[in-house]
């Protein structure tokens, strides 16, 4: 007795313990729920949550308890309470994997079994029918209307556990359809079974396939260590892995390495010989190529300067945003990247339209804020001579706002306000490119900037903000193995000559990592 009352009073504790703690976690949830899941907001919201299932389950199985403390309940409400607490028990089951994977299979086959009970029910209601017809001259109290040899047919699916409908047919099409029924008792719970079964085997599948998707998720983002550059000296991520490279490296498969790729934001699939000019032949190689995103559009990294460079199409020319990235890095500039985006059919954010594409107008905000300082810069970096476009007796293209042809800078609608200070830059990159790695570079010879929907143009700049645009070839920021070495020749050259000071390196391009953590 001593053992009972000793063993009585630990668990009344340990109930009190318990409770006040799930009361604690349970009012955090609710509290968090907007955070979770943003139809939670409000007052409203969080109210909704409480009737969601496992919502429900934690309300019930907590604060009715407290009831007790503030009305008289009679000892049978009492009972109920005290049941109701074990209502906790449920909550076990958000974390076992059997129940997500029962939850799981009838979310999945949710369609195909309201389709079979909506079937079985028709069925029945149209046998019941009959069976009133053939059955209410025999038995007319037993089945005085329709409605009653409903009844009867729907209580032998649940075995008439009430006896209100131990009338068995006596007529031979009653018996027929009696044992139809009796057929479709066994269907009622033979089809769902059926269609749970098949579900929750699919289930299974897509558990195993969802753990093997992340290992070769975690392969991948493997393949982007960071290694040494020896032109530049840097420890890069690489700027894309061929799929024959990481197969021979991890052992994936060209199917697993692409269902990963499409699974994951920060990584997408390129075709090398895209970056070949027209005219030139090349097979197709497929390769991936990883880059950041931490916004709705790609990435912006806001770096407290006045220089921001500008790659408006990532999504759609090959390591266009990873050079623009590095120059941006090397040169501790601002860096705004369109990374987010359908390959086809496209619509790029170097242009602004009356209809805004998905994430152009958080983009054309965050430029508007990174441009809004004094005496801003911005170089906008864009692919050419690859794909479609002839290849150029020049590498570099910098436009400033003229018509294609026009290397002056007299035209009127020009994107820069300090000339003078444009021309020792592009003097200075010129003479650079030439010297040290053979570039060629112009003025506007090639493309046209003046367009009437340049971004530049569209949005809302300070009057003494400068844009320059610069178009170079796959051959040198692609293909040429001292890509480094150029963004790190214009980051020097932007450095000294718009800014006024010798270029600082930072300190993290001779980390040893994986991708672009700590980057930003």
């Amino acid at each position: 007795m001593t053992y009972i009352l000793f063993f009585g009073a630990y668990f009344f504790w340990v109930d009190i313990a318990t409770l006040l703690f799930f009361t604690v976690e349970v009012s955090l949830r609710i509290w968090v729920a907007p955070v979770v899941d943003p139809r939670f907001k409000g007052f409203k919201g969080r109210l909704k949550y409480c009737f969601t299932f496992n919502g429900f389950i934690d309300v019930v199985s907590t604060y009715p308890y407290y009831l007790q403390w503030l009305i008289p309940f009679p000892i049978v409400w009492l009972k109920l309470l005290r049941t109701s607490r074990t209502l906790r028990l449920f909550r076990i089951s958000r974390y076992l994997k059997s129940w997500r994977l029962l939850r799981d299979s009838i979310a999945e086959k949710k369609r195909e079994l309201i389709i079979s009970m909506q079937f079985l029910i028709v069925i029945t209601f149209i046998l019941s029918l009959i069976l009133y017809f053939f059955e209410h001259e025999r038995q007319p109290e037993a089945y005085s209307n329709g409605a009653s040899s409903a009844l009867w047919a729907f209580a032998q699916y649940i075995g008439d556990p009430g006896g209100f409908a131990d009338t068995p047919p006596l007529t031979v099409p009653g018996r027929i359809i009696a044992c139809i029924v009796g057929l479709l008792g066994i269907a009622i719970v033979a089809v769902p079974a059926g269609i749970l079964g098949a579900g929750f085997t699919e289930a299974i599948e897509k558990e195993n396939n969802k753990e093997k998707l992340q290992e070769c998720q975690s392969k991948l983002r493997l393949a982007f260590e960071r290694k040494l550059d020896r032109p530049s000296g840097f420890q890069a991520v690489p700027f894309f892995r061929t799929l024959t490279d990481i197969q021979a490296r991890f052992h994936l498969t060209e199917d697993e390495i692409i269902e990963a790729v499409h699974s994951m934001p920060d990584f997408r699939l390129i075709n090398i010989a895209a970056t070949i000019p027209t005219g030139n032949l090349h097979a197709d190689v497929l390769a991936v190529e990883h880059f950041n995103v931490n916004t709705v559009y790609g990435q912006m990294i806001d770096r407290g300067s006045r220089i921001t460079i500008v790659s408006p199409a990532s999504c759609v020319d090959p390591i266009a945003g990873s050079f623009s990235f590095y120059l941006a890095k090397i040169g501790g500039f601002n860096y705004i990247s369109r990374e987010i985006g359908d390959y086809a059919p496209y619509k790029s954010f170097y242009s602004v339209g009356e209809k805004l594409e998905e994430g152009q107008s958080e983009y054309n905000a965050d430029l508007e804020r990174l441009m809004s300082r004094d005496k801003a810069w911005s170089f906008t970096f864009l692919a050419a001579s690859g794909a479609q476009e002839p290849e150029y007796n020049t590498q570099v293209h910098l436009g400033v706002g003229a018509s294609k042809g026009d290397e002056s800078l007299d035209a009127e609608g020009l994107i820069i306000c300090d000339k003078e200070l444009y021309s020792r830059f592009y003097t200075a990159l010129s003479t650079h490119l030439k010297n040290e790695f053979g570039l060629e570079t112009d003025n506007g010879k090639f493309h046209n900037t003046s367009m009437a929907g340049l971004w530049a143009r569209r949005l809302k700049l300070p009057a003494d903000s400068n844009n320059v645009i610069m178009r170079m070839a796959w051959s040198a920021f692609f293909h040429d193995p001292r890509r480094l070495v150029i963004a790190r020749t214009i980051a020097e050259t932007i450095c000294k000559e718009i800014i006024g000071q010798e270029l600082e390196l930072s300190p993290q391009m001779k980390i040893k990592a994986f991708g672009f953590g700590d980057y930003n």
